[in-house]
């Protein structure tokens, strides 16, 4: 009874009018910048990020507007994916494997629309999930004690890192390198560190300094460095229409990826690619020789969208709860809710609990309103990628400066943010992940904070840090969720992409 209490006051600030303005807008968004091959969500709400200081929003008002954001984009992602072959993000990949097969038989308009309600269904219910699970889990929290806390983010570095990259070598030196940068400025002393003098770094990295920059800023220096190659992309859609039939035979293949992609969204670091990967192949093991997974069957498109949207919500549990961020993209929500003074853990649910209540609120509207938008309207976000990169990229680099600028009126961050978007050049051409170095940053002070509580309790004993069983598990998991990659990679064979030059002709 709590519960619905708590989410009836999150539904009356959540149905605002301007709220639920901020919701359709961010729905919109999220949805076109899922759908243009390359950004993805993470990229997608760093985008956006500067945009939202930018017009003044709450803090309410921002997390709404991201947050639709981030659930549009993990819908849009499956357009490009069908229509082209392209994954719009990393977690659309596997709905290529058969959504691309359903385009080529002239089935694309059945495809989007077993998609789309797909990934309704699974961003629906894993949103009840989070409204069930996450008070447990936050109650669980106050168990958790300085070594516990160190052991989790050492879990949120293995896990995150290791799903990040194919490199665990590469996936390391990222974290460290996050790290590294979260040690600048003043120490728990008072002591500067690492600042070379100068005072613009006493107070440190700025969290949404290096995320505009490592992920908006280097995207414009790729786009540079390509000339505007493969500019624009020409899809045209046969007849819209929904397909009963396939909606009905699909409908336990829903279910059961909602259930998979909750469950991976959870664990620290797993994400909606693993979400996504799990539904497909546990779906392609229970039809078993009846289905024709890989040659066009909507089980296979329907599988990956309800995992990976479903991982998305789930995601959201770890961040609210632990305050450790369950896939790169919620780690650039966690960077906003600090950013906004709001922090993130067991105590949220008590002392701000008009905000949590409200984001889980906004959290059923956006899917609602993305459902209702992504099927009608799908001929609009499809005519969306015919639009090319050199006139988006203008738009990106204008409200990356501006918003940076509005949000703290230092010259210095802006240098700063060019500088962080020359790193995620560079990282990016040596394929070294960039996400664990935002956990780094995000997460260095805390994970610092209860190595220094652990070390001053145990009289400078390392192995307090392994002394309950909850710190041994944590650790145990954090070993297993480094490792696991190394085995899963072996299985996962990507699709091949096609040359964007050969466009899709359906008509």
């Amino acid at each position: 009874m709590d519960t619905l209490a708590n989410l009836a006051m999150g539904f009356g600030v959540a149905l605002t009018p301007y709220t639920l303005f901020l919701a359709v807008c961010g729905c919109f968004l999220g949805t076109i910048i899922g759908a243009l091959p390359g950004l993805g969500p993470s990229n997608g709400v760093a985008i956006l990020i500067p945009l939202a200081f930018a017009l003044g929003l709450d803090a309410m008002q921002a997390l709404v507007l991201l947050t639709s954001v981030y659930y549009g984009t993990m819908y849009g992602g499956r357009i490009s994916s069908i229509l082209l072959n392209i994954p719009g993000d990393e977690p659309a990949m596997m709905t290529t494997l058969d959504g691309y097969p359903m385009a080529r038989q002239g089935r694309a308009a059945d495809a989007l629309v077993i998609s789309g309600v797909a990934s309704f269904t699974g961003s629906f219910l894993s949103t009840v999930g989070l409204v069930i699970v996450a008070p447990i889990l936050a109650s669980i929290a106050y168990l958790f004690g300085p070594a516990e806390y160190f052991a989790l983010y050492v879990l949120a570095f293995a896990t995150l890192g290791g799903m990040t990259s194919n490199n665990q070598a590469k996936s390391a030196f990222a974290a460290c390198l996050g790290l590294a940068l979260a040690m600048i400025g003043l120490d728990n002393g008072g002591m500067p560190r690492f600042t070379g003098g100068n005072p613009h770094l006493l107070g440190g990295s700025d969290f949404l300094v290096a995320i505009v920059g490592l992920f908006a800023i280097s995207e414009i220096f790729i786009f540079i460095e390509s000339h505007g190659k493969n500019s624009a992309l020409g899809v045209t859609l046969g007849k819209l229409s929904i397909p009963w039939a396939d909606l009905r035979a699909t409908f336990g293949t829903m279910m059961r990826g909602t259930g998979l992609g909750f469950i991976a969204g959870i664990l620290p670091g797993a994400g909606a690619s693993l979400g996504s990967f799990m539904a497909y192949m546990a779906e392609k093991s229970w039809v078993g020789s009846k289905g024709r997974f890989g040659k066009g069957d909507p089980r296979g498109v329907a599988a990956p969208e309800a995992g990976n949207n479903a991982a998305a919500g789930g995601a959201m549990i770890p961040m609210l709860t632990l305050g450790v961020p369950g896939s790169g993209t919620t780690a650039v929500m966690l960077a906003l809710l600090m950013t906004l003074n709001i922090t993130p853990g067991p105590l949220l649910f008590k002392e701000q609990p008009e905000v949590v209540w409200g984001l889980i609120a906004s959290l059923f509207i956006a899917n609602i309103v993305l459902l209702i938008m992504n099927v009608p309207m799908v001929r609009l976000f499809v005519k969306i990628l015919m639009v090319p990169p050199w006139v988006l990229m203008p738009m990106v680099t204008m409200v990356s400066f501006v918003g940076i600028f509005s949000l703290s009126g230092s010259y210095f961050d802006l240098l700063l943010m060019i500088g962080f978007g020359v790193l995620g050049y560079l990282l990016r051409k040596l394929d070294v992940p960039t996400v664990p170095v935002i956990l780094g940053i995000l997460l260095g002070n805390a994970m610092e904070d209860s190595l220094r509580r652990a070390m001053v309790i145990s009289d400078g004993d390392i192995g307090f840090l392994f002394s309950t069983p909850i710190a041994v598990g944590l650790w145990i998991f954090a070993i297993a969720g480094f490792l696991a990659p190394l085995v899963l990679r072996r299985v996962i064979k990507k699709p091949p992409v096609p040359a964007s030059d050969a466009p899709l002709d359906l008509d």
